[in-house]
């Protein structure tokens, strides 16, 4: 079995939960809402491109905007092998934390 890295399990999530709105910054944004860090645009694009090599999401082309240059927005949408990595990943989750007790600062 592959394991994701943490980031690709954070953008993943991203991904799944922006729908069809998924796109560079959409994706920044909604990390940096789930993890409360503020990530540089390009963190996330060297991640997406091993999602996309390994088959766990596709890109597809927006339309061009003018107020992006007329440049297409360029969307991501996870792939039936994506979610059942989304599923894998939260049953390893879940498997790991089970059992352990309540961790508290003292």
């Amino acid at each position: 079995m592959r394991f994701l890295s943490r980031i690709e399990e954070i953008i993943l999530l991203a991904i799944w939960k922006q729908k069809d709105n998924a796109y560079g910054m959409s994706i920044r944004n909604q990390v940096a809402e789930d993890t409360g860090v503020t990530w540089l645009s390009g963190a996330i694009y060297a991640p997406l491109g091993r999602l996309l090599k390994n088959g766990y999401v596709i890109s597809t082309k927006g339309e061009a905007t003018p107020e992006r240059g007329g440049r297409h927005k360029i969307y991501y949408h996870l792939t039936q092998k994506g979610m059942q990595k989304l599923i894998e990943v939260q049953k390893v989750n879940n498997t790991i934390w089970m059992g352990v007790p309540a961790i508290k600062l003292d």
